[in-house]
């Protein structure tokens, strides 16, 4: 990449994104613990679903234990 396209470059994405002028109106971090604390109450359908068709799997096709064991 030549200069003159690093310049056209640099224009375009000057023209694209604004300029960040200032600090955050507030504190962000509290947010942020607050969203890790919160954990959901149970699982959800879909991964009941997935311990199903292994729990099967297994069932069905006992030769397959090794491959999943291998792939944990």
């Amino acid at each position: 990449m030549n200069s003159h396209d690093q310049d056209r470059m640099k224009k375009l994405l000057q023209q694209a994104l604004p300029r960040i002028e200032g600090e955050p109106s507030r504190d962000l971090w509290p947010a942020v613990l607050k969203r890790l604390d919160a954990r959901p109450a149970a699982l959800p359908w879909f991964d009941w679903a997935l311990v199903g068709c292994l729990a099967g799997l297994v069932v069905f096709f006992p030769a397959s234990i090794p491959l999943l064991l291998y792939y944990l």
